[in-house]
């Protein structure tokens, strides 16, 4: 990922919490049939230093889960259009700011009893758990057995990570503060998050 020192995150609490609250990737590796792409939902494993994962068993993406295939993991972060009639300088140009994160690892396919249904479960408690009335899991044992059946679970092992916060660090505050004040005013919700995401952002680096 080209990373302008600017844009340029290196503090791994910093990355490790974004992966968390973004939680959906794009899995790139490529094996038999070339380069292949899914869109899961990926949890972080913190104390396992990995990500944990599954797919569904027909996915042709399956074959190389092998722990010896390299895979990417791109985690999407808050994106918007940036209009340069934001800025207080001119002349300037459009662009997009957002943020990513990039982990690489070689994923293996989780074969052991039991850990299909572990991942499950914890998958379910991690996304229902705040809710005001979460989803137990509650589900007949043959249908819940017939649906995992259909999907394979994996892990991958977190090799290295890169990130990058592309958003307006390498403006003058001026420029900053009026971008800030452009999302807000957009009024669709991927300007809203991108806007809170950059206030957090450069208050905790300020």
């Amino acid at each position: 990922m080209y990373t302008p020192h600017a844009f340029e995150v290196t503090d791994r609490e910093t990355i490790l919490c974004a992966i968390e609250a973004w939680g959906f990737a794009t899995l790139v590796s490529s094996g038999v049939h070339g380069l292949e792409a899914s869109h899961l939902p990926l949890l972080l494993d913190r104390e396992g230093n990995r990500l944990l994962g599954h797919m569904a068993r027909a996915n042709p993406q399956r074959d190389p889960l092998d722990g010896a295939a390299e895979a990417l993991a791109i985690f999407h972060g808050p994106h918007a259009y940036v209009s340069p009639s934001w800025y207080a300088r001119a002349p300037a140009v459009p662009t997009w700011n957002y943020g990513a994160v990039h982990v690489r690892g070689r994923p293996r396919a989780l074969v052991e009893d039991g850990a299909v249904s572990a991942l499950l479960d914890r998958m379910v408690e991690r996304h229902e758990s705040a809710r005001t009335a979460p989803w137990r899991g509650e589900l007949p044992d043959d249908f819940r057995r017939g649906m995992e059946k259909g999907i394979v679970a994996f892990e991958m092992p977190i090799e290295r990570v890169e990130a990058k916060f592309k958003l307006g660090q390498n403006r003058s505050p001026e420029d900053q503060q009026g971008t800030l004040a452009g999302l807000e005013a957009e009024g669709d919700a991927g300007s809203a998050a991108l806007a809170a995401f950059t206030r957090q952002q450069l208050d905790e680096g300020s």
